[in-house]
């Protein structure tokens, strides 16, 4: 490992060096941030100017990832690409077409029928003056505005202006002083009136002609456009680079047609609910509550002032207002808390602060259209981040994931001396994976970037024995859990943190599958770390799963490797001795083992090495003379394993009968 950093550092030098001879000096962080500073105001001005195109290619976009199962379908299906492309789209579109008919129908409906509530609300608001014990406090002021506006605005009538008692007011004309004249304009032809009936629409017309040939295309290169996003992506793993993009497209896809779906269903519920009620117009609020719902936090709540207001002028009553307020308080916390955690599975992946300023800048660039958009843009962005390395600043800046990765909190945790969060996060992982997944994969880099720390001279002795006591506390409180993986159905947690940490855990991480030892087999495993506390509260990680898979482990104290400790083979059967590093030195390594072999020539030595990486690694830790090397959590635990079992010819296993796993 340390050959392979120098190989390192020389490349460095040398491209530094190469640089350095060319006159190339490396960017500061000031050029840097600058740079990113103005590429930052160039897409937003880009974004803002070319809104006319990139709305309607943004809602082709988030169509095509919701069509794209559709289509998908209709191939397997047996049905020819191009025409499962246009049937799905036109009939996609046809059904928009049909809700605008319906929304437009209720419109109509709805004005035609406003005149007849203004009774009732007169009504409504002599009731509440009389709650209110009758103030005129308000009209009072009504009423002085509405003087005030008279006066100052007063219409002319024949070239008189009205005064206060509205009686025009006469003034003497000069006889130069010319005659007012006011121009009509003729009345509008029939084609005149047809062209005011369609300027309106063509504008919209125009953005659906765009957005509909947006989607059949894209669902038509498909692939040519994801091959095209990876060489802009600078992609060099190929079949890494597709699988990640396939991936995300099949995630947005999978998350937009749950969330319309969702919204769908919350937005029938309203209509049905209101139209029980009474309250007119339903499927237009049903509809409108559909779509808002997909702004964030607020859309069902501006979705539920309309009907409210409704309610109120239609009903001489208060029943329906009551109705339609427990309509919306019953069913959106029904949907938000209960539906939606079970279909989304998780989280849809974005923080709650991401949605704020995501609704915000998207509102301010495209208007109303913008904050129905942002949520479903800023999830596309923040699933392109996460499989894209080019786009990774995204899901940093927008996506719920911690900033920090599972081993930095666990770290930080044991810097502060604060094992019982640790435990609880520990905890929560443990009910998706086993708790020697744990252990490698947050626990041990955890303990691995102390001890870097500590090797450096970054961590004083008293915060060395902090994150020795916090390690050790932790592996006491989580003595309970039994190195097994959980049996389906699996209770899935919701904490973001621990979330995260079981997505990025690998399969083979894990222990749980190992066997259990043999009573029959009386195998010792003494632990000891290799330097210092922060490898000795590793070799008690170790020594906690061994004994989680049957074996007789104990954990040595700290002076076992020092040239005055006496060490006692005590008892028949066999002894291995586990010597963990987290920070592994070939020279220290050595003069470990040497100790261990010229105190106890019969035990069998297995090294741990948790940051030995690659075959060279591999090959200086063997050249420090232990019998078998693990690199993992998973190859310790069969090494060890392999210790005890006995062998046909000689009854037991020795010790260079032993390997590493790989």
């Amino acid at each position: 490992m340390r050959g392979s950093g120098r190989v390192g550092d020389v490349t460095i030098m040398a491209e530094t060096s190469d640089a350095q001879g060319r006159g190339l000096a490396p960017a500061s962080p000031l050029i840097t941030a600058a740079c990113a500073a103005i590429i930052g105001c160039i897409v937003v001005g880009v974004l803002y100017v070319g809104r006319d195109l990139l709305i309607p290619l943004a809602l082709a976009l988030l169509l095509s990832f919701v069509l794209s199962p559709l289509v998908g379908r209709a191939k397997k299906l047996g049905a020819p690409r191009t025409p499962a492309v246009i049937v799905v789209t036109l009939s996609a579109f046809l059904l928009l077409f049909g809700l605008s008919a319906i929304i437009a129908g209720q419109v109509g409906q709805l004005a035609a029928d406003l005149p007849q509530y203004q009774s009732t609300m007169r009504q409504k608001a002599q009731s509440v003056r009389e709650i209110t014990g009758g103030s005129r406090t308000l009209e009072r002021a009504a009423e002085l505005l509405q003087s005030l506006g008279q006066e100052l605005n007063a219409p002319a009538v024949g070239g008189r202006t009205l005064g206060p008692d509205g009686k025009p007011i006469e003034a003497e004309r000069k006889p130069d002083q010319p005659l007012p004249v006011e121009i009509h304009s003729p009345p509008p032809t029939p084609l005149q009136n047809l062209q005011a009936i369609l300027e309106p629409l063509i504008h919209p017309l125009a953005t659906t002609g765009i957005v509909l040939i947006f989607v059949i295309f894209i669902l038509l290169q498909r692939e040519d456009l994801r091959n095209r996003l990876m060489s802009l992506a600078g992609a060099h793993d190929i079949q890494r680079t597709t699988a990640a993009l396939d991936d995300a497209a099949k995630r947005l896809s999978r998350l937009l047609l749950t969330q319309l779906a969702i919204n769908v269903a919350f937005g029938i519920g309203i209509g049905c609910g209101l139209a029980l009620i009474g309250v007119p117009s339903a499927a237009l609020w049903g509809i409108l509550a559909a779509v808002l719902r997909f702004v964030p936090y607020i859309g069902a709540i501006i979705s539920a002032i309309f009907p409210l207001v409704l309610a109120a002028a239609v009903d001489p009553g208060w029943s329906m207002l009551i109705w339609t307020a427990v309509l919306f308080a019953v069913v959106e916390p029904i949907v938000g808390h209960v539906v939606e955690p079970l279909a989304y599975g998780r989280s849809t992946g974005l923080s709650p602060v991401a949605v704020v300023v995501a609704a915000t800048f998207w509102t301010a660039l495209w208007g109303p259209i913008g904050l129905v958009l942002a949520t479903p843009l800023t999830v596309c962005l923040v699933v392109l981040g996460r499989h894209v390395q080019a786009l990774r600043f995204l899901d940093v800046m927008f996506g719920d994931r911690p900033s920090l990765s599972p081993p930095e909190l666990f770290y930080q945790r044991m810097l502060v001396g604060d094992p019982a969060e640790a435990a609880e996060k520990a905890e929560e992982f443990l009910r998706e994976r086993s708790l020697s997944a744990y252990y490698e994969e947050v626990a041990l880099p955890g303990l691995m970037l102390a001890s870097r720390d500590a090797l450096s001279g970054a961590l004083d002795e008293r915060r060395i024995a902090t994150v020795r006591g916090a390690a050790d506390e932790l592996v006491e409180d989580l003595d309970e859990w039994d190195d097994a993986d959980p049996e389906p159905p699996v209770d899935q947690t919701q904490d973001i943190e621990s979330v995260d940490a079981v997505e990025r855990a690998e399969p083979s991480a894990s222990a749980a599958a190992l066997p259990d030892a043999s009573p029959v087999q009386a195998l010792k495993v003494r632990c000891v770390g290799a330097r210092g506390p922060i490898d000795q509260a590793a070799a008690g990680v170790v020594r906690q799963v061994l004994e989680k898979h049957g074996m007789a482990a104990t954990l040595e104290a700290d002076d076992f490797l020092s040239t005055t400790s006496v060490v006692e083979l005590d008892g028949p059967g066999r002894t291995v001795i586990l010597l963990a590093s987290l920070a592994p030195s070939e020279a220290h390594l050595r003069l470990a083992v040497r100790r261990i072999r010229r105190r106890a020539p019969g035990a069998t030595v297995v090294l741990g090495c948790w940051s030995a990486e690659g075959d060279a690694g591999e090959t200086a830790m063997r050249r420090a003379g232990a019998d078998a090397v693990g690199r993992s959590l998973p190859e310790v635990v069969a090494l060890c394993l392999a210790a005890g079992e006995p062998q046909p010819e000689t009854g037991v296993a020795e010790a260079p009968a032993l390997a590493a796993v790989t």
